[in-house]
């Protein structure tokens, strides 16, 4: 039975996401190991999709039932999730303020007009830049943002960054591992891992709990991309007690059962390094695959190295959970001015 059954949901999906056996990239990784693809990036028609919108189709009704008119949320300049609530907000009829901080140290020239800002933007949304640096907590510049909604007579309703320690946040991934195991049925086989990128945490939190309902939690290898280990596994772990409480799975998550790999985050948040960008040429060149430097590249660099040293033993199933992003990319132009 699902845990989800009590909860309210706004389709903003194409719904269940479509899982791709990835053949050039196993036999580039030496052919002992599968590698498939969940793929989260092509889930919905609004703005390109992403892992996001499967969160705030569990927060939209609540934003409804508030009365709200307004969303607010934050992100960094190429936020992907400021983008999703900025095309939330334009499909359901809403208003839309974000702040956008400097999160990540990188000046490309045209990198605050292009790619996630620039569709942001399109999509009628209020964007603000503001000169802070990266923090995955609670910030003043958003309860600024909260208050100025107010002040101009408007009813905002508050969506804090990357959706993660909203209440709701980590529901949709609960039904990312609810929808694998459907998936699974068909293909005849079960995962043996699954591969996801972690800052915020919600969408590792959800899959934890959904996971763990199946009792394989430890088979989801987080990695991390936000370089602040600590902060991410202390958000990681809130956001699993709080949603496993929420949708009554009957027991505490073991410590155990919370992977988080922190190898690949450096140099910094939303900085790729060398190894970086040669895993996202090498899931371009192989599958026609796009991945970005801030998120996705990270992931794919940490399953290709994971799968070169042997961590996935012979014959492995690995799925690699496609989480978007791509069009961040766009900001990174001259990393990939030659390809």
């Amino acid at each position: 039975m699902s845990l989800l059954t009590k909860f309210e949901r706004y389709p903003l999906t194409f719904g269940p996401t479509p899982i791709e056996h990835l053949p050039r990239l196993t036999e580039a990784l030496g052919g002992d190991v599968e590698i498939y693809a969940k793929r989260d990036d092509c889930n919905s028609g609004l703005a390109m999709g992403g892992n996001k919108l499967r969160k705030l189709e569990y927060i939209v009704p609540d934003a409804i039932a508030s009365g709200a008119d307004t969303l607010v949320s934050i992100g960094g300049v190429q936020s992907n999730h400021t983008r999703m609530v900025a095309a939330t907000a334009a499909k359901i009829g809403m208003k839309c303020v974000v702040i956008q901080e400097k999160w990540v140290p990188h000046y490309d020239a045209v990198y605050d007009r292009v790619g996630n800002i620039m569709m942001t933007r399109l999509m009628g949304a209020d964007s603000r830049l503001v000169d802070d640096g990266f923090d995955i907590g609670i910030r003043k510049s958003w309860e600024d943002a909260i208050r100025s909604v107010e002040e101009a007579g408007g009813k905002p309703y508050a969506i804090p960054a990357g959706a993660s320690v909203h209440k709701y946040g980590a529901l949709g991934y609960i039904g990312f591992a609810e929808e694998v195991a459907e998936q699974e049925k068909e293909l005849g086989f079960r995962f043996d891992y699954i591969v996801v990128c972690v800052v915020t945490g919600s969408t590792q939190g959800g899959m934890i709990v959904g996971f763990a309902a199946q009792d394989r939690a430890d088979r989801v290898i987080g990695i991390d991309a936000s370089g602040t280990p600590e902060q991410t596994r202390a958000q990681v772990r809130g956001i699993v007690d709080n949603t496993a409480e929420l949708v009554g799975l009957g027991r505490a998550i073991r410590e155990d059962e919370i992977v988080i790999n922190n190898d690949y985050a450096y140099p910094a948040y939303g900085v790729p390094s060398e190894e970086t960008n040669e895993a996202i040429r090498l899931a371009a060149r192989t599958e026609a695959m796009i991945t970005d430097p801030v998120y996705e590249g990270k992931s794919m660099q940490g399953m290709i190295d994971l799968t070169r040293k042997g961590f996935f033993p012979k014959g492995s199933r690995v799925l690699y959970a496609h989480l978007g992003g791509a069009p961040a990319l766009n900001g990174y132009s001259y990393y990939y001015r030659e390809g």
